[in-house]
């Protein structure tokens, strides 16, 4: 079984290159965020840190952390987002560890693909065989990201601040795919 990273920044199309990958071959996708999301869960490992660290205020309704919120409160400090980070990625890391041992322990897929967006700053090639850079050019991530999520031009700007830059993104990877035509022509 062959570990592939999957990273570049954020409205790259990611997920629609994770989703090709999982019709064109036998695999298995672990997405850092979606394993994130699950450890900040009441009850789950990251839930109490991350409400003691942030504050109360983050809990929603449904007793469950307000995700967007927390993003719009880390993504403006960055001395809070690192802070957050240490606390929550080296649980998700480890539970990622575990999700590519079950699967070489089991020998039930050819591939797994680990999509994180620290994947480079975690030093995930350490437990990867390659790492992909997912490569769009700033301006069309910028569309797609007003157009998809409805983000404003500020936001934008300040997710791709708290972002490694494309050069960063280039020494690390041993592929680079371009993902700014349609996902038929990356497919191909």
């Amino acid at each position: 079984m062959k570990v592939i990273g999957i990273t570049g920044g954020v409205g790259a199309g990611k997920s629609s290159v994770l989703s090709s990958l999982k019709e064109m071959c036998h695999c298995c996708i672990i997405q850092a965020d979606e394993v994130a999301r699950e450890l900040m869960m009441s009850g789950k490992a990251a839930f109490n840190e991350v409400v003691d660290f942030v504050g109360t205020q983050i809990i929603g309704e449904d007793g469950e952390i307000d995700r967007p919120y927390l993003a719009d409160i880390i993504f403006k400090n960055n001395n809070k987002r690192i802070v957050l980070n240490s606390i929550v990625h080296p649980l998700v890391k480890q539970n990622i560890i575990n999700i590519i041992n079950n699967h070489k322990i089991a020998a039930d897929v050819d591939y797994c693909f680990v999509e994180a967006a620290l994947l480079i700053e975690d030093h995930y090639e350490v437990f990867m065989d390659e790492i992909w850079y997912i490569y769009v050019p700033e301006d069309i991530r910028r569309a797609r990201l007003k157009d998809s999520r409805g983000y404003s031009d500020e936001k934008i700007t300040e997710m791709f601040e708290s972002q490694l830059k494309d050069s960063e993104f280039r020494m690390h990877a041993d592929k680079i795919i371009d993902n700014s035509l349609s996902i038929e022509n990356t497919r191909a």
